[in-house]
């Protein structure tokens, strides 16, 4: 059977698992909207092709599964680039088809042409950096291959964004359909893994550690092994902490938690890392520069460290494992389970980790060396109530990092997505709008002032598409971070930092949507009795002082 090309590819993501498409159609990409007409795939609009990238990551970092953007050809294609190369920081499956001109004109002088030639723009190169497989696909006798290689990286246990370059001729051309038969679209199973002697050492060490801790990892995320980790705490007694991005490996409100570990944290993590343990566990964590404390070699020094990760490229990338394992975390901490209940291995005893931080945060409060001074006041108080309103099921996308970092509890059944990858302002809101098509589930963005006004146009992709989401605003009409940077190393000297905010409530009722400013902690009475999780869209503006900052250096 013959069919375009443009169908061929709509079949292809069909056959991907693909269910929803974001982006913005534009001449040279039409075919393919065409071939969606008829297509079980739901298109979704965008208002800014960026935001259609980000919407893209938001669903395939909520789902797990393969995402999926469309745009023409230009200024399309690169106004995907920072959520693309977002994708790419996260390791998302991400699959991106973008319109290109025809192939007869490359060289010409083609209206948003992108082939390279002729002085035009290349788009290859644009995106070579931040994609695991992009092609500019100008003849069908490839077309299998390309395809195949597509799906190799979106099915892998380390995906990435691929992109596929669509000259519109091309996709106008006939193919036969069993062309598709030549694709695997299924994704390989994976054989287990044996590696009994490493985990039979992992289990010796743990014998004979008396101050474990854990450190779980964005991996720990990904490889679904958030029960392990809660079952090896507390069947042990093992504190554990969390990067950033691995904030909920384990239920923050246990009496084991140990909070984030990082630049931006309390403090806690670092401290007991530092003075207390013996052994650190490091499951799926970079130890970029926000864990790893600019990467300073106190925090591991003079410990036994063992690291277990799916990507062989993060072990040993900053610090020097005692015991390296290539692995699925899961997996290992199955098998670890096992052969430290088969050897009865007793407890870990230390002291309880409540009051640890309840001492190390008066401490610290006494010494005015709290991360977060009386002047967070109402910051902290709104987190207190978010963290006994939060559902089962919940998910956050978080753009402001440090405000929950730190006060949100993340719990069992709730999900946290900081952009800490790329960290580009704007992702939060379009991100948690994108989750929400891979499932509904009460879905909250937090984001401050700055970044609202990079996204805020999503909002009406949110009322179009009747998109439940809670947008949490932190105003403190100022770009915060480069503010505090001013402050603690250019003297005062500020400059770019300061803006003049529209009305909230004023736009929120142009979008037709719910508003609530909050001004002080009499505010913030019946806030959630209020809010229509399920089905409402709702803009909670919280105040902050521009001129208060959190304790801790940048060094920036």
């Amino acid at each position: 059977m013959k069919v375009q090309v443009s169908e061929l590819i709509v079949k292809f993501l069909e056959r991907l698992g693909v269910d929803t498409i974001f982006g913005m159609p534009g001449a040279h990409i039409l075919p393919v909207y065409d071939s969606l007409y008829d297509s079980p795939i739901q298109s979704v609009l965008a208002k800014h092709e960026q935001g259609a990238a980000f919407m893209a990551c938001g669903y395939a970092r909520a789902s797990g599964r393969i995402a999926a953007c469309i745009t023409t050809a230009g200024p399309g294609a690169t106004n995907l680039v920072t959520g693309i190369a977002n994708a790419y920081v996260d390791r998302q499956p991400v699959v991106v088809i973008t319109g290109e001109t025809p192939t007869y004109i490359f060289g010409k002088g083609g209206l948003q042409e992108s082939s390279g030639e002729g002085g035009s723009i290349d788009q290859s190169a644009l995106f070579k950096g931040i994609t695991r497989y992009n092609k500019i696909v100008e003849r069908t006798d490839y077309l299998a291959h390309v395809l195949n290689r597509a799906a190799k990286v979106l099915l892998s246990d380390n995906p990435g964004p691929v992109l596929l370059s669509l000259p519109y001729n091309l996709q106008k051309e006939l193919v036969d359909l069993e062309l598709l038969e030549q694709v695997r679209t299924q994704r390989p199973q994976r054989a287990p893994h044996h590696q009994d002697p490493l985990i039979e050492r992992l289990a010796e060490l743990f014998e004979q550690a008396e101050r474990p801790v854990i450190v779980g990892g964005y991996g720990v995320l990904r490889a679904g092994a958030r029960r392990q980790v809660q079952a090896l705490s507390e069947g042990w007694n093992i504190p554990v902490t969390s990067s950033l991005k691995g904030k909920g490996a384990i239920d923050e409100r246990s009496e084991l938690s140990l909070g984030s570990l990082g630049v931006t944290s309390s403090g806690y993590a670092y401290d007991y890392i530092v003075n207390r343990a013996d052994l650190v566990l490091v499951l799926g964590a970079s130890f970029n520069e926000r864990t790893s404390y600019l990467w300073n070699e106190q925090l591991l020094a003079g410990k036994t460290v063992v690291q277990i990760d799916i990507d062989h490229d993060q072990l040993d990338k900053v610090y020097t494992a005692d015991l390296s394992i290539h692995a699925d975390i899961g997996q290992v901490l199955d098998s670890l389970l096992q052969r430290l209940a088969a050897r009865a291995c007793p407890e870990k005893q230390l002291e309880p980790i409540p009051a640890y931080k309840q001492a190390f945060e008066a401490q610290a409060s006494a010494a005015g060396n709290s991360i977060f001074q009386a002047e967070f006041s109402l910051v902290k108080a709104f987190f207190e109530r978010l963290n006994r309103a939060l559902p089962a099921g919940a998910a956050l996308f978080d753009d402001n990092i440090i405000f929950a970092q730190n006060l949100l509890q993340v719990s069992a059944g709730v999900d946290f997505y900081p952009n800490s990858g790329i960290s580009s302002l704007g992702h939060a809101i379009p991100a948690a709008i994108g989750a929400q098509f891979a499932g509904r589930r009460p879905m909250f963005a937090i984001i401050g002032d700055g970044g609202f006004q990079m996204c805020c146009m999503e909002l009406m992709t949110a009322v179009n598409y009747g998109i439940p989401l809670t947008v949490i605003l932190f105003n403190n009409a100022s770009m915060g971070l480069i503010r505090k940077n001013q402050v603690q190393s250019y003297q005062g000297r500020f400059i770019d930092c300061d803006f003049i905010n529209p009305d909230y409530g004023a736009l929120a009722r142009s979008f037709g949507i719910w508003h609530r400013r909050v001004e002080a902690i009499a505010d913030l009475g019946g806030l959630f009795a209020d809010l229509n999780l399920a089905e409402g869209i709702n803009l909670i503006e919280i105040l902050v002082d521009k001129d208060a900052f959190p304790n801790y250096s940048s060094r920036r």
